[in-house]
């Protein structure tokens, strides 16, 4: 009896453990089968509230997004185009506004034959805008309203306005209309300047006259400047597709803040190549506020000529791994002169805030007020000096021979001594120097924009006044292997270092 039970025993125990090995894989496959099932369903659900949070963002904000007709009278014959508006027009206008629609920039635009001139015509162009009160002013694009005999705009809702501007500014390409309207939708305005690379943006405009399409995509860049689409830029560069038609809309983000102003796409197709520039709407702000109360823009002025302090260059004042921008030139009885600042200095801060790139220096002096006051950080022989600058306003805006000429093969340049003949030849009457004569193609002081007719004023923080000078600071420079230079060409003033 003990034997059958102790068998019995053993034989349930080891059917348990069969059990047990079974219910255990058993398990295991059902929760191979049900996590990607649950994966699936979360990623289901958070692709679902994405696209909630888009759709949100469009609903809220699309009744305050307005279509913009255009016409005005030119020299070129108009193309046909069907418009919202209902007639035919042409959406690019004039050339200045096909240009912000994929033609090359004008350094990349090749020599077309003139044409005969022809007569004036109509012609219809199209563009974008929000609305930022609710008694009718809106933001656009200076390139969409520009010159307009004629403005109409056109709501979410199909109702259609007459519009008159208010204030343009080209350099930045911001124009003010106006309708006239009451409790209208407006947009909120958010701060680019918190904005990050890499965070969702959203697009909505009148690409190609098609009403009111969204599109999505995310910040590429921040502070794009140089790109010769307007005088002052730090642009907001995007993936989100932006086509004809998106000008002057807004860029916002996925509270549905504008945080930028569709402006520019670079393309060599004529539509969307993955690249766009919106105007930071920090900037578009106080382009707005000054439009509102006179009509145009008064931009702040401290009278210097900056340029970047290249590794080349910081090297050169001993300021390795510093940041700044240098002062090539100071005008004379300029703000800055006034307030002390001199050529040579390294600018470092301004207004409390560091200084890294000319462009946005640049532009935040000209949205300063005329006759504020602010403080100015410069570096000077590598000790750092605070300056009070009052910020003044912007005003309204191969050499023959008759002397000995001496080459320098290592800098690749032949210069001569600046005699008087040269100087009334070339505009340096006043100056002192040696004057380039001729450059070596492929040498340094060639890659460093040298050229035939440059004023070279200052080697090594010294200033020259003749070839013997000029070839005795160059040998004493000779066992450090660079020289910095100051140069002038025509009336613009720079440093370049140069290593040979």
């Amino acid at each position: 009896m003990s034997d059958l039970s102790t068998a019995a025993k053993g034989h349930f125990l080891k059917s348990s453990r069969t059990l047990g090995i079974v219910c255990t894989v058993t398990w295991l496959a059902l929760a191979v089968l049900v996590v990607p099932v649950q994966a699936q369903k979360s990623g289901l659900e958070s692709l679902r509230k994405t696209g909630k949070a888009f759709a949100s963002v469009a609903k809220g904000v699309s009744p305050a997004v307005v279509f913009i007709k255009v016409e005005k009278m030119v020299t070129q014959p108009p193309i046909e185009f069907s418009s919202p508006f209902g007639g035919e027009g042409n959406p690019f206008g004039d050339d200045f506004f096909r240009r912000f629609f994929g033609e090359p920039f004008p350094h990349n635009r090749s020599r077309q034959q003139p044409q005969p001139p022809k007569k004036k015509q109509r012609v219809v162009s199209q563009g974008s805008g929000f609305i930022v009160s609710a008694d009718g002013y809106i933001l656009t694009n200076n390139h969409v309203v520009g010159d307009a005999d004629k403005i109409m705009v056109k709501l979410e809702d199909g109702r259609v306005f007459k519009a008159k501007t208010i204030g343009t500014d080209p350099h930045t390409d911001v124009a003010v209309i106006k309708i006239d309207a009451k409790n209208l939708p407006v947009l909120q305005l958010g701060d680019s300047d918190v904005l990050e690379v890499g965070e969702w943006v959203i697009a909505i405009g009148n690409p190609f006259g098609l009403s009111h399409t969204l599109t999505a995509g995310i910040v590429s860049a921040k502070g794009r400047s140089s790109l010769g689409i307007a005088d002052y830029e730090n642009f907001i560069q995007t993936d989100a597709a932006i086509n004809p038609g998106n000008s002057g809309g807004p860029l916002v983000n996925l509270e549905g803040k504008v945080i930028g102003m569709n402006t520019a796409i670079f393309s060599r197709s004529g539509g969307y190549m993955g690249i766009g520039f919106a105007i930071p709407i920090n900037m578009v702000k106080a382009i707005w506020d000054q439009l509102i109360k006179h009509g145009s823009v008064i931009r702040g002025y401290l009278g210097i000529v900056i340029q970047e302090l290249t590794p080349d260059l910081a090297k050169t004042f001993g300021l390795d791994g510093r940041k700044g921008i240098l002062v090539a030139q100071v005008s004379e009885g300029s703000p800055a002169e006034k307030a002390g600042l001199k050529q040579g200095d390294v600018i470092v801060e301004f207004d409390g805030k560091p200084v890294e790139r000319m462009g946005a220096f640049r532009n935040h002096v000209s949205l300063k007020e005329p006759g504020t006051k602010e403080k100015l950080t410069v570096l000077r022989d590598g000790k750092p000096k605070t300056l009070t600058v009052t910020i003044g306003k912007l005003p309204a805006s191969g050499p023959a021979a008759g002397a000995p000429s001496h080459s320098w093969q290592k800098l690749g340049i032949t210069v001569k001594t600046l005699t008087r003949e040269l100087a009334e030849r070339f505009g340096y009457q006043g100056e002192t120097g040696v004057i380039v004569t001729q450059v070596t193609p492929g040498s340094v002081a060639e890659m460093a924009g040298i050229r035939s007719g440059t004023l070279i004023k200052e080697v090594n923080r010294k200033l020259i006044n003749n070839v013997d000078e000029f070839e005795q600071a160059i040998k004493q420079s000779a066992t450090k292997g660079a020289v910095l230079l100051l140069i002038k060409d025509g009336k613009i003033v720079r440093y370049v270092a140069l290593e040979y």
